[in-house]
């Protein structure tokens, strides 16, 4: 009764959390070629199984209903918001049956990666496990922009050279990435290994009257590119030199763009047609999106922070490449915010990943941010991270309770499953692939899954539940769908005792405990009941649950788990 307590507190918060060779020049060292980016292999580093498909997905939900209630329906047709158009539109690739291409804007490398990016990955990731859920093939682009005016001031900041530098930080992001549970792309360019892609792009510019050079720049035409401003909506009379656009009284036009730019003494810099120098911010991506997916594709994506000026500048430099470049889709997502500002860097108000995840399991701060539409500005908090916690430890246990159950007794497979089971099987089938299908309301995915883990807890620990027929059946085909939907939002552990452990690791953690600490205090507690001094049995109780340890008394004993502290429940039941 203890357990089914525990589970039913539980799920009454599950609501609440809604390739050429480079040719650089550096100073004082021969040219750098960078070995290719190795994932490190540690507590969270797989980014778990790839994600189940819509055809194993609906045939297992038809099979159930077979069993009892109507056929699943087709898989729906997808849905994503384009910036441009400023609305939904069916998702339809440009090669039906082909492959869809898609284009992620990385990272500049030269310092930890912090929560909005993971926002950002964690939500072009949760896009293409769901292309490949539909069955689509994928071919997903994301770069590492490894040299930059950024990265070489921190390099000369801490002494160290620039390439190295960003080595690092990229190698610190992709650990970071599987820990998250991010599938790896099918390409991670550098911009240093593009240079040949990039220069040739500058000249068909030039050649197409497009850009202008000024001793060693050349800087794009914003004049000369009519079509300018039609993803960001400005007007090129709001493109003022200083607000995000490059301050230099040489240009033709203030919002003029830089697409080369010469070196300055002690930086890294190629041979060019304009001399030695390095590319500008926004020419990467073109060259590199183009060489990898062509001139037109499907999906463009990046964070809202993108689209003026670097996505408008890239539209513009592409199309004045090639005038046939399109692409089908503009996807960005939503800023996370702290104190209802940006976070980011810049602003110096960020927070780490490796910081989160020093006390929270990575896939909690993965549900955390799935808890909010992808497009919607999500607030950062330590009291919704401890609820994404919570959230996360009831899914597994429950789910883990189910295998150990369904492994200790013998089931009928074969036999048909309950009419009731079967109904709430094809319920998360419809309510999953509507709200995925529906620009990828993950928050709402999560939430279909709140009623099956509800049941299933009670076909574990109740007495009614105990009794159902075909008890063990049924918790077999509900673990079975969700597993199917955690595989596509890359929630799904290896192993869920592993998982539980880990989350109990950091539970610790963050109350500045050992477990033998806490064994200590539910002696100490045992010890109290048994002598009938109840307040002090009912103070160490409380004690352990304002650092979030919960404990469970039960017939064979009392044990604990993580929760949310004493002091937060209060404000989780009133938001």
């Amino acid at each position: 009764m203890a357990a089914a307590a525990a589970a039913r507190r539980a799920a009454s918060l599950l609501p609440l959390l809604l390739s050429s060779p480079s040719r650089a020049r550096l100073p004082h060292r021969q040219t750098l070629t960078l070995t290719p980016l190795l994932r490190p292999h540690g507590l969270y580093s797989h980014s778990g199984p790839k994600p189940t498909s819509s055809a194993a997905f609906s045939a297992s939900a038809g099979a159930a209903a077979s069993n009892g209630s109507a056929p699943a329906e087709r898989t729906r047709e997808l849905q994503l918001y384009n910036t441009k158009s400023r609305r939904k539109e069916l998702f339809q690739p440009r090669v039906p049956g082909g492959e869809v291409g898609m284009y992620v804007c990385g990272v500049t490398p030269y310092d930890d990666s912090h929560i909005g990016h993971a926002r950002a990955y964690v939500a072009f990731d949760v896009l293409y496990r769901y292309l490949l859920y539909l069955d689509h093939k994928v071919r997903y682009v994301r770069n590492f922009t490894d040299i930059d005016d950024k990265i070489i001031a921190r390099a000369n900041q801490l002494g160290e050279d620039p390439f190295s530098l960003s080595k690092r930080y990229s190698d610190d992001f992709l650990s970071d990435m599987a820990d998250l549970h991010c599938l790896p792309p099918s390409v991670e360019p550098r911009v240093s290994d593009h240079i040949d892609q990039i220069i040739n792009m500058i000249k068909q510019i030039l050649d197409n009257g497009c850009a202008y050079i000024i001793g060693g720049d050349v800087y794009f035409s914003v004049e000369n590119f009519p079509e300018y401003g039609e993803l960001s909506g400005r007007k090129l009379d709001d493109n003022r030199a200083g607000e995000r656009v490059a301050v230099d009284e040489r240009k033709k036009n203030p919002a003029d763009f830089a697409l080369w730019k010469a070196a300055k003494d002690g930086e890294p810099g190629w041979d060019s047609p304009w001399g030695l120098g390095r590319p500008g911010w926004h020419i990467e991506c073109s060259a590199m999106s183009a060489h990898y997916l062509g001139h037109s594709f499907d999906i463009h994506g990046g964070g809202e922070d993108l689209v003026f000026p670097h996505h408008e500048n890239e539209i513009a430099q592409s199309r004045a490449a090639c005038c046939d470049s399109s692409i089908s889709y503009w996807i960005h997502n939503g800023f996370v915010n702290v104190n209802s500002q940006k976070m980011s860097k810049s602003l110096g108000n960020f927070v780490t990943i490796r910081k989160v995840t020093e006390l929270y399991h990575p896939l909690a701060l993965r549900i955390f941010l799935l808890g909010t539409h992808y497009r919607s500005p999500i607030n950062y908090s330590i009291e919704q991270l401890n609820v994404a916690s919570d959230r996360l430890y009831y899914t597994y246990q429950t789910l883990q309770d189910c295998e150990e159950n369904c492994r200790q007794h013998q089931s009928n497979a074969g036999d048909p499953l309950p009419v009731n089971t079967t109904n709430f099987i094809q319920k998360l089938h419809d309510e999953f692939e509507a709200s995925m299908s529906d620009d990828l309301h993950t928050s709402v995915a999560l939430a279909a899954v709140s009623e099956p883990l509800k049941v299933m807890n009670d076909l574990l620990h109740t007495r009614k539940g105990k009794k159902q027929e075909k008890r063990l059946e049924s918790l077999s085909a509900m673990e079975e769908k969700i597993r199917a939907v955690l595989s596509v939002l890359g929630l799904l552990p290896s192993s869920y005792y592993d998982a539980l452990q880990q989350l109990r690791e950091k539970a610790l953690r963050r109350a500045s405990m050992t477990e033998d600490q806490v064994l200590q205090k539910i002696e100490e507690r045992t010890s109290a009941r048994k002598a009938k001094q109840y307040e002090k049995s009912d103070e160490i109780r409380k004690e352990l649950a304002a650092v979030g340890i919960a404990l469970m008394d039960g017939p064979e004993g009392t044990t604990w788990r993580p929760s949310v502290p004493l002091s937060e429940q209060g404000l989780v039941a009133s938001t």
